[in-house]
């Protein structure tokens, strides 16, 4: 518990040189583009018009397991979080080694390096809910009560990201094939966390109820839950109660780790 107040102390003390590195960083990674920054409205774009092409239009306007919401809305309330996710669970696990060279040289709170990779993917993010948004108004579906919960589990995505980024890139640097071992387990849990299947359909089912423990089917849910006003979050709350006791238990576990290895990291290189 030591371990895990300590870690999130440094993300608060260190708040402004996060988000100023994300920017510098964001920045960076598109100068040499002749289209520079709007290549992070145009990414995401592409992504969501190939999958409304490749799904919505293949489904005919099928209508989801939720009444009156069109396939396609369905599956982009899902896509749309999941790319965020994948995306930093990739980049999150690299962190910290690919800014080795960086930290050995100057003082640097090692720790901040996930919340870097999570404040530098917002903008995208942002920008395929604003997508989102559109398919929602298009399809008469108006904004309600229900969708004031979208911060509360966007601030659950976010927290259980930084967890397993962490834990992730701690491992990452003590056994490089762990980031190998994360790029096949990305390609499973895209089909196993309801970003396009619905694997809540049938509640009282073993099979669903072994899904559940994915905890990235509960952020997944949780925004459809908002966007399509199905229900709040309280109204599960043995759900709710293992989603927080895992994302303390990851972040337990990657604080610990850390803590205990980040002075032996450039060993390891």
């Amino acid at each position: 518990m030591r371990e895990t107040v300590q870690i999130l102390k440094e993300q608060v003390q260190h708040f402004n040189k996060i988000t100023r590195i994300a920017r510098y960083d964001q920045r960076a990674a598109y100068q040499s583009h002749y289209l520079g920054m709007l290549w992070e409205v145009l990414s995401p774009t592409l992504q969501v018009l190939i999958y409304y092409f490749v799904f919505g239009i293949r489904m005919n306007g099928a209508s989801s397991m939720d009444a009156g919401v069109p396939y396609i809305v369905w599956m982009l309330a899902g896509m749309i979080p999941w790319f965020f996710i994948s995306a930093i669970i990739v980049s999150g696990a690299n962190s910290i080694y690919s800014n080795l060279s960086l930290v050995s040289r100057v003082k640097f709170p090692m720790s901040i390096l996930p919340s870097i990779t999570i404040f530098k993917s917002l903008y995208s993010y942002a920008t395929m809910l604003v997508i989102l948004l559109g398919f929602l108004f298009i399809n008469h579906i108006f904004p309600t009560i229900y969708w004031t919960q979208f911060f509360y589990y966007f601030l659950c995505m976010c927290l259980f990201l930084y967890a397993i980024s962490l834990l992730n890139a701690t491992i990452t640097i003590l056994f490089r094939d762990y980031q190998l071992i994360i790029g096949s387990a990305m390609r499973l849990l895209f089909f196993i966390s309801g970003a396009v299947i619905d694997v809540t359909a049938n509640p009282d089912s073993l099979m669903t109820k072994i899904l559940k423990l994915n905890p990235f089917v509960y952020i997944i849910e949780g925004f459809r839950d908002s966007f399509f006003s199905r229900q709040w979050f309280f109204e599960e709350p043995w759900w709710t109660a293992y989603f927080w006791g895992m994302t303390l238990f990851v972040l337990g576990v990657g604080s610990i780790l850390h803590l205990r290895f980040k002075d032996r990291f450039m060993d390891y290189l």
